[in-house]
């Protein structure tokens, strides 16, 4: 019995040529640089944990700062937030974890967006560096699922 799969034209195909079909389909996935990763955590450092206050180890970020004004400076730190994601997308990252960074930067946009408490949510909540563990998450699952294939 022969390793052979028939295909959607009717034609029969070895299971081998699956097989390169997907190192192919591994060999062209967005290559993810070092800089671009590097770039978006300090985004989401400037965003999230950039200040300390002293004595309690709270840390917050522009986000936070930027939120204390009214309507602008949440809408301004979502397009921040969205250009990380973008990125995520131009990385490979899967849909569903592009579908919960979205989430999380919704949240705290609409929760960041109540005067002065939702500053406070915004130290405390940090959805740019959750975004940058689900980014971080995301690629090792790709690098292992493509040493998987090879």
């Amino acid at each position: 019995m022969t390793a052979s799969a028939r295909t959607r034209t009717g034609a029969t195909a070895n299971v081998r040529d699956f097989a390169s079909i997907a190192r192919g389909y591994a060999q062209r996935r967005p290559r993810v640089s070092e800089a671009d990763l590097r770039h978006v955590e300090q985004l989401a450092d400037l965003l999230d944990t950039r200040f300390r206050i002293p004595g309690l180890g709270i840390r917050f970020g522009w986000d936070a700062i930027v939120g204390l004004v009214p309507g602008i400076g949440d809408l301004s730190a979502f397009g921040v937030s969205a250009y990380i994601i973008l990125q995520a997308y131009r990385m490979g990252v899967r849909k569903r974890t592009i579908a919960r960074m979205l989430a999380n930067a919704g949240i705290d946009t609409v929760v960041g967006s109540v005067p002065v408490l939702g500053s406070l949510f915004d130290v405390g909540f940090k959805a740019n560096r959750r975004n940058v563990r689900l980014l971080h998450r995301a690629l090792a699952e790709q690098a292992a699922e493509a040493a998987r294939v090879r």
